[in-house]
């Protein structure tokens, strides 16, 4: 069988960036997975691996602790983990989304602060833009930041906050004035213990069930001025400029989820005997399972094309994320369908991973911006302003 690891164009450190990842995501990720999706537990033992291995600090600069391998290394690591469990590799990614605003946008001591406990995974972080009415439309907020003084009132609830029960910090987008939509829009960094901040209920949901999805309350929560990110008025742009980085990351979520589920239905193809010869001997499947190669082989080219893009400091590379995220988030899908069918009855059940697969593809749809989104943008920047 072909082998994924070809490709010509890594470095040696992505090189060994994207084997340690799976050498972790094979022997210490993969034996939890199922019991955390049974059990929507969070992943302890998945997320120690993890940290002990370094990974956390693959997008830090290396002055405040972190190797600075860039947004392909980072697309390798999160692979490789989402191939063994995709919730895990939604917590392991949501780091760099609730952080890289901090690195973006931070001023010199928020960066300091943060950084480098967040290159160790000594503190979590959490990334929190959409709310129970302003999910798709993100300039829609109606969470308010009052100035009063040397600090802000927040009001209001965000919701679909991935990781928001475990973070030290919480990258938290509010408005100034709901009048003026994106204009003022604003970005907070929250923590836990906050007077008038609290955690909400916990979703339960689908796929990705060992990944926590809470909701957050503000009611009258006082934060310090100190801890506002960027100047009033730059939350969207900050939380776009942070999705352009993690859009392919995201995508990658989904080639690990893609390839997990062809690997699975190419083995049971060559094992499982019908009218006395593999099923793989059929051309039906055949088909079915070259189909779901070119999926899986398209979608890690256009992640990786994002991902070089943005180490190459390319800016205005929403295009190409965009479709990244797009592309592969559907390919995880249908690869993922496919592969259940490819098991038949069997792969309906829970004594097989493939229906976790699916399940898990899911989402790789819908957050970080669904796909139907993704189109739009992709359109608008093909149109422009109409």
């Amino acid at each position: 069988m072909p082998s994924r690891t070809d490709l010509f164009y890594l470095t040696d450190d992505q090189r060994a960036i994207r084997d340690l990842a799976r050498k972790i995501a094979r022997e210490r990720i993969a034996p939890h997975a199922a019991h955390y999706d049974e059990t929507e537990s969070y992943p302890e033992e998945s997320i120690r691996a993890i940290l002990e291995s370094g990974l956390y600090g693959i997008w830090v600069p290396e002055e405040y602790g972190g190797s600075h391998l860039g947004c392909l290394a980072l697309v390798l690591a999160c692979e490789e983990i989402a191939w063994a469990c995709a919730a895990t590799g939604t917590q392991f990614l949501d780091q760099p989304l609730g952080g890289l605003p901090i690195l973006l946008a931070g001023t010199s001591e928020q960066k300091k602060k943060y950084l480098p406990r967040l290159a160790t995974g000594d503190l979590l972080a959490a990334y929190s833009l959409s709310e129970p009415g302003a999910g798709s439309d993100a300039a829609g907020l109606r969470t308010t930041a009052m100035r009063r003084g040397d600090h802000y009132v927040l009001n209001g609830s965000k919701q679909w906050c991935t990781n928001g029960d475990h973070a030290g910090v919480i990258c938290v987008f509010a408005t100034v004035d709901p009048s003026t939509r994106a204009k003022g829009v604003t970005a907070f960094l929250i923590e836990p213990g906050m007077p008038g901040f609290s955690v909400g209920k916990k979703e339960k949901k689908l796929g990705i069930r060992a990944s926590p999805t809470v909701a957050l309350h503000f009611t009258d929560c006082e934060v310090p001025v100190e801890q506002r990110l960027g100047a009033e008025g730059d939350g969207f742009a900050i939380a776009m400029r942070t999705l352009d980085i993690t859009r392919p990351a995201t995508g990658a979520l989904a080639v690990g989820i893609g390839q997990a589920a062809l690997d699975a239905a190419v083995g049971y193809a060559r094992e499982r005997q019908q009218f006395g010869q593999p099923i793989g001997a059929f051309q039906g499947i055949q088909f079915m399972l070259a189909d779901m190669a070119m999926a899986v082989h398209a979608a890690r080219l256009m992640v990786h094309h994002a991902a070089r893009q943005v180490d190459a400091g390319i800016t205005g590379n929403t295009y190409e994320a965009s479709m990244a995220k797009c592309w592969a988030g559907d390919a995880a899908m249908k690869v993922a369908t496919d592969a259940v069918q490819v098991f038949g009855g069997y792969g309906y059940t829970r004594d097989f991973p493939v229906e976790r697969f699916m399940r898990d593809a899911k989402i790789m749809q819908i957050y970080e911006g669904t796909n139907q989104i993704q189109r739009s943008i992709i359109a608008r920047e093909l149109l422009g302003q109409l």
